[in-house]
């Protein structure tokens, strides 16, 4: 699967749109009920579901992932064709806008389960306070995979680095999106102030070729599709942005190469970028309620299946995925802390990965001599892995 599009011509486009109809159509029954009827009035349950209706209400678990432009959506649509287990068990991907709203839906939205976000927005939102405190109410399932910084700009723009970008119109994508919130931090850092605005990307290339943008910036996990739809003849290229030392706490080294986007990157010309992590998150339900159990049978239904969602034509970053992997700072769901522990055994699903992680280290991958800089040489091997496997 290349792209990250490969589902756009299946019947979930259409899926996708039915739920968005109907989510509009049950808030704006709730509005009206609650005219009628007073503010906190609930919604009525559907009449005659029967044992069926029941069942599939009981099995099936919402994430909540992003637009059509990025990454998530693709991995949630990948969890929902390797999980899906008729009327027993059902993921069902939601459109969503990635970043900072996933964390809200998560946190307030009835009906959400799950959702992917981003690690720098979990510890901004517990730093701001800007839903309250969170340490108690979102747990993490695991660490997912790095989304990559693209930068794109015209080649004739003479900009050569994120700081010539200062004062500049430069696209921050969707308002509440990751690529919004974490472009903000890293601009922030660097004590570069450009101008923001907020739109999609499709319509963000077209005004940075008319020269109404200085640039647009999408992080997502590589290759998404609007950027592999992208051709260095249209006047466009990736800008490099640099590994600073005011990011290396947070983020981590990567580029983009000719074999993630080659109608952007000439071959043996990497661009240098760097790179966030996405995890998978949850609300954190009392044991005994039925939305934890909903939720445990999700992670008991996901871990096995990982070598399964790392085989194509699954994203490749899929292969970037280690169940073991600590978000430092949060607690991991109990029901995912319980079955690593009782499956020890589970490691990331790399084929010879002890001598190809020391064959990283020979070609100048470094030494480690904190945890932190374990974990993050450890992911620093997975980008390099993922490009050198074939």
């Amino acid at each position: 699967m290349r792209g990250g599009l490969r589902w756009l011509t299946r019947p979930f486009q259409v899926i996708c749109v039915l739920v968005a109809v109907l989510l509009t159509a049950a808030f704006s029954l709730h509005s009206s009920f609650a005219g009628h009827s007073g503010a906190n009035a609930p919604i009525p349950d559907k009449p005659g579901l029967g044992s069926l209706g029941e069942r599939l209400n009981a099995n099936t678990v919402a994430l909540v992932s992003g637009n059509p432009n990025a990454t998530y959506l693709t991995i949630a649509y990948d969890l929902s064709d390797v999980l899906d287990d008729g009327d027993n068990f059902r993921l069902l991907p939601v459109i969503g806008k990635g970043g900072g709203q996933n964390i809200n839906d998560v946190r307030f939205l009835k009906g959400i389960d799950l959702g992917i976000t981003q690690s720098i927005i979990l510890n901004e939102y517990r730093a701001s306070n800007t839903i309250g405190k969170i340490d108690d109410k979102i747990d993490y399932i695991t660490k997912l995979f790095n989304e990559e910084m693209h930068v794109v700009v015209r080649a004739d723009s003479g900009i050569a680095s994120l700081e010539q970008l200062d004062g500049k119109k430069v696209n921050f994508s969707d308002v509440g999106s990751g690529t919004q919130l974490s472009s903000r931090d890293v601009f922030r850092r660097l004590g570069v102030h450009p101008i923001e605005v907020n739109m999609g990307q499709g319509d963000a290339v077209q005004k940075l070729k008319t020269g109404e943008l200085a640039a647009t910036i999408l992080i997502a996990g590589k290759p998404t599709g609007l950027m592999g739809k992208l051709r260095a003849e249209q006047g466009l290229r990736f800008l490099p942005v640099a590994f600073a030392k005011s990011l290396q706490a947070d983020y981590l080294p990567a580029v983009l190469s000719h074999t993630d986007y080659p109608g952007m990157v000439e071959e043996g010309h990497d661009v240098n970028t760097i790179a966030v992590s996405a995890v998978l998150i949850c609300f954190n339900w009392p044991r005994d309620s039925d939305r934890y159990r909903r939720i445990a049978e999700f992670v008991g239904r996901f871990f096995p299946k990982l070598a399964d969602l790392q085989k194509s034509p699954h994203h490749l970053k899929w292969r970037e995925t280690n169940l073991a992997a600590v978000l430092p700072g949060w607690n991991r769901f109990p029901a995912a802390t319980e079955w690593l522990k009782q499956h020890e055994q589970a490691k990331p699903v790399l084929a010879g990965t002890r001598q190809r992680f020391n064959q990283f280290l020979a070609q100048g991958g470094g030494n480690a001599a904190t945890d932190a800089d374990r974990d993050r040489l450890f992911q620093q091997f997975l980008n390099w892995q993922a490009r050198e496997r074939p």
